[in-house]
């Protein structure tokens, strides 16, 4: 018996179709240093962070909830041992105060990272070139977690040697159940 012709080819469009379809949302993923569409316009704004986390290149910038540019470049400025994030703004948001400050969320519990920009109260805008000088830093989960553990440890380490220490004092000053025992025998 032979397969039907019309079913192969089908298959086969499918298949390849289903491909590229993956091919194109992979060059989409913000991680990805390609993007289709050409250069978006819009003003460049930098923001220096002590620590960025996981930010990467094409995150969204957003402000109030909604996405207004997003992370065009992430490098290091060696003067001031600082990640040095370049921000690309919508045109159409052109009247953010340049007193405003940026920090680094995190997209539910363990999604992506994001810059959220936060307005402030000045009557003078971003534009080009501009630099936001109130920044928060990534908070890295790992880090929380350690310095979590760490002070559990040291309390539970102290209320143990809180706990001897006072029984050794009852003892010596013949308040303790050994030292009344020791009396009575006597």
């Amino acid at each position: 018996m032979r397969p039907n012709r019309t079913l192969e080819v089908g298959t086969g469009m499918f298949v390849l179709l289903g491909f590229a379809a993956l091919g194109f949302l992979t060059t989409q993923l913000p991680s990805s240093g390609l993007k289709f569409g050409g250069v978006k316009s819009g003003y460049h704004v930098t923001a220096k962070f002590d620590n960025i986390g996981d930010l990467k290149a094409g995150s969204p910038v957003s402000m109030a909830g909604v996405r207004i540019g997003d992370v065009e470049r992430i490098g290091f400025d060696p003067h001031d041992y600082k990640a040095a994030v370049t921000l690309r703004i919508d045109p159409s948001f052109n009247q953010i105060p340049d007193d405003s400050d940026a920090s680094i969320q995190t997209q539910g519990l363990l999604g992506g990272k994001y810059v959220g920009i936060s307005p402030g109260g000045s009557d003078m805008f971003l534009k080009d070139g501009s630099t936001i000088a109130f920044t928060q830093s990534a908070i890295v989960l790992e880090s929380l977690v350690n310095k979590f553990f760490a002070n559990f440890a040291s309390k539970g380490g102290d209320s143990d040697s809180n706990k001897s220490g006072a029984a050794q004092s009852n003892d010596a000053a013949g308040n303790g159940s050994g030292g009344d025992a020791g009396k009575e025998k006597q």
